[in-house]
């Protein structure tokens, strides 16, 4: 038989790529563990005759009529072996039955990590350089190339949900991601932990397995995912996890469509859902387009005031609601007007919007909608005589109804078309299963708003509450909100659902704090907070008006206006004790919750607020019988407070209580505090009752507001509608010099106070107002 030399044939390389399993003791903690080896081995082919390390440098090959010596090429060989230990391959030490020992000198690299990169980002490079790939049948990284990803949506106008599909192609066939990533999650929790996911690098990938196939092979496909999609898709998927096995979609409600938007930035074949991933775009745009201020609004916007207007109205057109959660005092009925008239302007308001609030906050709400808007035609659904309206409501732009009184109206209103219903003092419903909560979920409306300064007092669940009259089904249903966000966040402050939760929210909740807007407040904000006298409290005025009425005429009968100045004064002192709190003139006056004075009532709703809001408060009053039954008020409800009266001995430890934060809020009387105390500790003044004085007024106000305040300060004067001090009010306005001298009790010859004026101050209560035509 002939022999032929060949010198010249250049190797070529085989990688025969291998795993196996297998049980070996562990040392360190004294138990049989379960591992998977990997190996690679590295082959020469020289005319399909395949050596690895072996010595000898000559193949025979016998063939046909003849016998091949060929020749080894080491250098050759030495370097396709650099090239793997370039990768990061080094040579195996241990032995190993990943392979059978023909395939080729063992290589191994450092961990699974690295496998995969291997054979994702150099194995493409070692085939096309002409290396020869064989996987071995148990090999753990043998994997099916992802063709394409794809989202599809299914939804429909009429619908207020949508159904989502992630997934992926592979050998031509379409998989959802929902099943893959839910078996994939059990194997690594750590997937759902936001931190770690977000230390992964975008362009490193998890080994999936794919399970649910039609492929004949008897184990699993296996695909690389990168976390660079992953990570939007685990975001935008959420709380999947949760659901059963074997759902493909997920039904999301609408207002969910901002998930959509973390799946803009990676290439995916969309089908269906333009609506949806439309608004799912202007959603995460919303409030970037001013508003127009609308004519015939008497007011000067601030700019965040106009950003909240912006905002309501950008809800309005993706016919969605929110919560406008600013600060008390920032304007929250102010931007709401705004907003009704911006609508009315636009021809939309062709069904009336209805305002439910707590039944202290009717009058405020009159007199802003007359002060600022005056074109609405409002009605107020208050009060014995409000049933006569029932047939007329599509009369009016806006109705203003009270918690209380909606459940025992709600058959009369459910029918009603509404355009807007507005929740105010929204927290009024924080518990879902109260009367009022569920009167208002039947109220039927275009768009529903909530307004709170504290849409969140005590805890989650009140949030929900909020969120289930705005969006109902949209944060899932109470079991699993609990499930999902409360017991997560509560109790084992998971930072991850938190901010989860923030995200979803973050559309539908506009919060503005005091702080975050204080550069476009003045630096002293001074309101009337208009308050209601109870039923009781009417009574008792009017009997004391009447009998105080007879006793000044005929007292000025008999000596002139001059010289019954005693009389007078001592006729004013009561009407505003009863304007105050019925026990300030008869102390065995009814203490059934509520009837003995509209004004304690509606100052401890403030309260509420103002000390959830971290405010730091000045409280006045002349009286300090009142103070004491506020204190009580505290006591009661917990509420740690300084105090200083005439009483009180040791001037400074209130006062350094307050100043140093240990306490929220100090009551002042009037001439304890009006001089001599600086207390820039406070951003908020509260005046119980007006002083009739109003450099007297001011005076205590710059307790708070005075040099070394860096905060914007709000003064609010709580005054009861159409009694004497709503009159004193505008006598200060209009005669602010001369109501001073009659006031302060000066000298005679100071004043002349006319006989209207009087007649002003003894005028009898007006009816409750109802309505008002523009």
């Amino acid at each position: 038989m002939n022999e032929r030399l060949i010198d010249n044939l250049q190797p070529r390389p085989r990688l025969w790529l291998g795993s196996i399993e297998f049980s070996a003791f562990e040392p360190r903690n004294g138990r049989m563990q379960r591992y998977v080896q990997h190996r690679a081995a590295l082959a020469f082919g020289y005319a399909g005759e395949y050596v690895s390390s072996a010595r000898n440098g000559v193949i025979l090959k016998h063939q046909d009529h003849e016998t091949l010596r060929i020749q080894r090429q080491p250098v050759a060989e030495k370097a396709l072996r650099e090239t793997l230990q370039k990768i990061g391959f080094k040579i195996a030490t241990r032995q190993s039955k990943a392979l059978p020992e023909s395939a080729g000198d063992l290589f191994e690299l450092p961990s699974d990590g690295a496998w995969l990169r291997f054979i994702l980002n150099d194995l493409p490079g070692l085939r096309e350089r002409g290396w020869e790939i064989e996987y071995a049948e148990d090999f753990a990284f043998d994997l099916t190339p992802v063709d394409d990803w794809y989202a599809v949506i299914d939804e429909a106008p009429e619908r207020d949900w949508f159904d989502l599909e992630l997934g992926i192609v592979v050998n031509g066939e379409r998989l959802s991601l929902l099943p893959i990533l839910l078996n994939l999650l059990r194997t690594h929790p750590e997937l759902l932990n936001q931190a770690m996911l977000a230390k992964r690098r975008d362009d490193e990938q998890i080994l999936v397995p794919i399970h649910h196939t039609h492929n004949a092979r008897t184990r699993p496909l296996q695909v690389a995912l990168p976390y660079g999609r992953l990570k939007p898709v685990l975001a935008t998927l959420g709380d999947f996890y949760m659901r059963e096995p074997g759902e493909v979609a997920l039904r999301l409600p609408t207002p969910d469509a901002t998930r959509l938007n973390g799946l803009q930035d990676i290439p995916l074949t969309w089908e269906g859902g333009e609506r949806v991933r439309s608004l799912a775009e202007r959603l995460r745009d919303i409030r970037t387009q001013p508003a127009q201020i609308p004519e015939g609004l008497n007011a000067t916007l601030r700019h965040y005031q106009v950003e909240g207007l912006s905002w309501m109205q950008a809800l309005r057109e993706l016919e969605v609601g929110g919560i406008l959660a600013d600060d008390m005092g920032l304007g929250k009925t102010l931007q709401t007007l705004a907003h009704l008239l911006t609508e009315k302007n636009a021809g939309r308001l062709d069904r009336p919007a209805m305002v439910v609030m707590p039944t202290s906050l009717i009058p405020n709400w009159q007199d802003e909608a007359e002060r600022f808007a005056p074109g609405l035609r409002v009605l107020a659904l208050h009060g014995v005589g409000r049933k006569k309206y029932f047939d007329q409501l599509q009369d009016y732009d806006l109705l203003l109804t009270t918690y209380a009184l909606l459940p025992k109206d709600i058959e009369r209103l459910k029918p009603l078309a509404l355009h807007v219903l507005i929740l105010d003092e929204a927290q009024y419903i924080k518990t879902p299963d109260s009367k009022a909560a569920q009167a208002a979920r039947q109220l039927n409306a275009r768009q529903r708003l909530c307004l709170s300064g504290t849409p969140l007092e005590n805890h989650l669940g009140e949030l929900w509450s909020l969120f289930h009259f705005l969006l109902p089904g949209w944060l899932g249903d109470s079991k699993a909100f609990n499930r999902d966000y409360r017991v997560p966040i509560e109790r084992q402050g998971n930072d991850e659902r938190l901010q989860h939760l923030n995200a979803r929210i973050k559309p539908f909740l506009l919060r503005r704090t005091k702080e975050q807007v204080a550069t476009e407040l003045p630096a002293k904000t001074e309101m009337i907070h208009w308050v209601e006298l109870t039923d009781a409290q009417r009574d008792v005025y009017e009997t004391m008006r009447l009998a105080m009425d007879q006793k000044v005429r005929a007292e000025i009968t008999r000596k002139g206006v001059a010289r019954s100045q005693i009389i007078i004064l001592e006729a004013l002192l009561k009407l505003r004790q009863v304007c105050c709190d019925l026990r300030l003139v008869n102390s065995s006056a009814s203490t059934v919750r509520g009837s003995s004075s509209g004004k304690l009532g509606s100052l401890l709703e403030m309260l509420d607020e103002l000390i959830a809001e971290g405010r730091r408060i000045l409280l006045f009053s002349q009286f300090t019988s009142m103070l004491a039954l506020i204190e009580a008020e505290l006591q009661q409800r917990g509420i740690d407070y300084a105090i200083l009266t005439g009483e009180t001995r040791d001037r400074r430890a209130p006062v350094h209580d307050f100043q140093s934060g240990k306490l929220q809020i100090f009551l002042i009387s009037l001439k304890a505090g009006g001089v001599g105390l600086n207390l820039t500790a406070a951003d908020t003044v509260i005046h119980y009752d007006p002083w009739w004085n109003p450099a007297a007024e001011h005076q205590a106000t710059d307790r708070a507001y005075r040099i070394g305040q860096e905060k914007p300060v709000f003064v609010y004067k709580l005054i009861t509608r159409g009694t004497v001090e709503e009159k004193i009010q505008h006598l200060q306005q209009e005669k602010s010099a001369l109501a001073a001298g009659v006031l302060d009790g000066r000298q005679a010859g100071d004043w002349k106070l006319q006989a209207d004026d009087i007649e002003a101050l003894f005028a009898p209560l007006p009816g409750r107002r109802r309505h008002k035509h523009s």
